[in-house]
């Protein structure tokens, strides 16, 4: 039977050397670990006990893979496209032909889905559509620059009549 001090420096024990070696499987105990044995007054590093030693040299098994936590993994399965990009792909494209009629306002939807859809893919590498929200944030500022310059050259010429 052993005493033991722990890493929170309490005394644990008198224990068997059973104890002593799921502890050492543990982690809890290793070399270092100040032992005393039962009726003894000096406290010694593990090592120094023979019997306890020989339990150091299978050490502790290696270390097993966390297990799966759905805190830390992502709501959204690998591979799923993200749908913000999809949207803002899709407003990009419906203000090509309604960017006269609608004041342009597909193209800044396209925009602010696509910006939303690429931040969140980067963020999260599994989900797919970097490439959805990078085709509509170009769509969308080309539209919105198509639309600004329309406006002031229908301004500059229709001013002029």
């Amino acid at each position: 039977m052993y005493h033991l001090i722990g890493s929170d420096q309490k005394e644990y024990g008198p224990v068997a050397m059973e104890v002593v070696r799921q502890w050492i499987r543990e982690g809890r105990a290793n070399a270092q670990s100040r032992v005393r044995a039962e009726g003894g007054a000096d406290w010694q590093p593990l090592q120094a006990f023979p019997e306890l030693a020989a339990l150091l040299a299978a050490g502790p098994p290696p270390l097993a893979p966390p297990p799966f936590s759905p805190a830390v993994e992502s709501a959204i399965p690998a591979g799923k496209t993200n749908g913000m990009a999809l949207t803002g792909f899709v407003f990009s494209l419906l203000g090509i032909p309604c960017c006269a009629c609608c004041c342009g306002i597909f193209p800044f939807f396209g925009l602010i889905f696509s910006a939303i859809g690429l931040i969140q893919t980067l963020r999260e590498p599994r989900q797919r559509g970097r490439e959805l929200a990078v085709a509509g944030i170009v769509i969308s500022v080309l539209m919105i620059i198509f639309t600004a310059v329309a406006v002031v050259l229908s301004a500059i010429f229709l001013d002029k009549n």
